[in-house]
């Protein structure tokens, strides 16, 4: 299941980030929220879902926030920032912190039960 809400969560990133700007879906009057919030969310999915391969969670959440920040420069409409790429890098980290305690946590939680 958290696989499928990781993968989910890059595909909307994704097309919120290629699509036409009046296309684009706004959740918040700051798109700077929006960059740290969908990456900080993203980051959190795809550690919980790939929670033993941290290589792999780094590189796709931390990549994905950079190409999709350079391929806005191949549409019309949308513009490449590094700010925004940073905005959205900083959230990927804040996600993946969060849920690597959160998964310590339980992991400690669950352990202390089982006793």
């Amino acid at each position: 299941m958290s696989v499928a809400v990781a993968w989910a969560s890059l595909a909307f990133i994704t097309y919120a980030s290629l699509s036409p700007i009046h296309d684009r879906p706004q959740l918040s009057s700051s798109a700077n929220i929006e960059h740290v919030a969908a990456f900080t969310f993203l980051g959190f999915a795809f550690c919980a879902a790939y929670r033993d391969r941290m290589t792999l969670v780094c590189s796709l959440v931390l990549g994905s926030a950079v190409v999709l920040e350079l391929l806005q420069k191949l549409t019309p409409d949308r513009h490449a920032r590094l700010l925004d790429a940073s905005e959205k890098v900083v959230g990927g980290l804040l996600g993946i912190l969060l849920a690597s305690i959160a998964l310590r946590l339980i992991e400690r939680w669950t352990a202390a039960t089982d006793v």
